[in-house]
């Protein structure tokens, strides 16, 4: 087992990691900029070194400055936690050659389903249902129009280094494609360095069904059932749920062993998603995998008692899994308590916070990183705690988290509470009946 970890991110995540490796006998090294000097996972950690200025490229995007900090803690490991470096497949093969264990996926795995083009053809070797498109990337307009006619309108177009909803349009005709195409181009280029598209057809009335997955070193792979993030507004996700509403024990099987399917295909190695559209038959469809622990990973924790922050550490350090496939024993949602202003478009709100008052009581957890006192910098994302909720029944969940939400009190910045205690009042929202595009007619003037 490892004796040291750096950890190579910030706020809330950094500090469940440090939780977890405390429990293990770990000693951590925390990393950070100077806008997060006064950060609780600076706090927390065994020790902690500065890497750079506050913006993310001169810092936890820098990676001789982490491999640096690495060496001088005498670290033996580095768990990236999610965003940054975690799904950088230059990283994982650098902290190889130094003899630094990279917490997550090899440089190959994530290369082979970083880009979207590849990983779908991954997947579709290995069985798993897969949106029909483009055999990789589009080369041209007129081969895109072509392809969209024999398939039938609506069809979208994505970036094949995306991610966040950049680099993807919905054309609903060949007359809007050009336009499309140009735009798209456009933006993946600047945004990704990458200006590769590919084509699909367009699911409608879809809902985003995720599987959490595990592999180990020795080929070994388990499902740990699903998460539902249907609640998101353009492609960000704001309430992620577990069991999903619309998914029943026979589906619940048959998508986890597709997703074990895809992940043994390339030998995966750590925690890891595998990502679907199921439309509104029922039917299911591959959309991409992300090769790193996700935010909303505690409602899995919830439902089926099981650390997988721990198993991460566990699997990097050579230790096999189970093989069982978990499922869920209870209810569980949550939250994304972001500084923003939902009435003004979400519209980033950093700033000091003057008091702050978090929720309890029975069901109630939150992964956060802030308290009264503490300045958000407007270097980051906006996310600064996670309410999660878990119950007998969704019913349950969803009354708890209207409790919980109204006993969060933060004063002094704009955060999305006022949107959250809206949505678990919403009758459409109650009924699990509801798609990825449900907060398009979602009404914010009231908040």
């Amino acid at each position: 087992m490892f004796k040291k970890i750096l950890i190579a991110n910030r706020g809330e995540i950094a500090l469940r990691i440090i939780r977890t490796c405390r429990e293990m006998g770990i000693k951590t090294v925390a990393v950070y900029s100077t806008a997060d000097k006064e950060s609780l996972h600076v706090r927390f950690a065994d020790e902690a070194v500065c890497i750079g200025p506050p913006p993310s490229r001169l810092s936890y995007l820098n990676i001789p400055s982490i491999i640096s900090a690495a060496e001088i803690t005498n670290a033996d490991a580095i768990h990236p936690g999610y965003g940054f470096l975690s799904e950088n497949a230059e990283f994982s093969k650098i902290c190889a050659e130094y003899g630094i264990k990279f917490i997550g996926a090899t440089a190959e795995q994530i290369n082979m389903m970083g880009d979207k083009a590849t990983a779908k053809d991954t997947m579709k070797k290995a069985g798993v249902p897969v949106i029909p498109g483009s055999e990789g990337l589009l080369p041209s307009v007129e081969e895109g129009i072509r392809l969209s006619e024999e398939m039938g309108y609506p069809v979208i177009i994505k970036a094949t280094a995306g991610g966040g909803g950049r680099g993807m349009r919905v054309i609903h005709s060949s007359d809007e494609f050009q336009k499309m195409w140009d735009d798209a181009k456009m933006e993946s280029g600047a945004a990704f360095g990458n200006d590769g598209l590919y084509l699909e057809k367009f699911i409608e009335e879809p809902r985003h069904i995720e599987i959490q997955i595990i592999g180990d070193q020795y080929g070994k792979v388990c499902h740990l059932s699903e998460r539902d993030c249907s609640i998101q507004r353009r492609h960000q996700k704001l309430v992620e749920e577990t069991p999903s509403p619309i998914v029943n024990d026979e589906l619940r099987a048959e998508m986890g062993q597709a997703a074990i399917n895809g992940a043994q295909a390339i030998g995966y190695e750590g925690a890891g998603t595998v990502e679907f559209l199921v439309d509104k038959n029922g039917d299911y469809y591959f959309m991409e995998m992300n090769t790193r622990i996700q935010v909303e990973h505690p409602i899995t924790e919830q439902v089926t008692n099981y650390d997988l922050i721990k198993e991460q550490i566990k699997v990097a350090a050579g230790i096999p899994i189970s093989g069982q496939n978990y499922f869920p024993n209870a209810f569980s949602m949550e939250c994304r308590i972001n500084a923003e202003d939902p009435k003004n478009g979400f519209r980033p709100s950093p700033g000091l916070i003057k008091s702050l008052h978090l929720p309890g009581g029975q069901g109630v957890r939150i992964d956060s990183h802030v308290y009264a006192g503490y300045t958000i910098p407007p270097n980051y994302d906006s996310m600064i705690a996670k309410l999660i909720v878990t119950g007998q029944s969704r019913e349950e969940v969803i009354t708890r988290m209207k409790r919980a939400l109204m006993e969060f009190y933060i004063e002094g910045i704009k955060t999305t509470i006022p949107f959250h205690l809206k949505l678990m009042d919403d009758e459409q929202f109650k009924s699990g009946n509801f798609t990825t595009k449900f907060l398009e007619d979602f009404d914010f003037s009231d908040l």
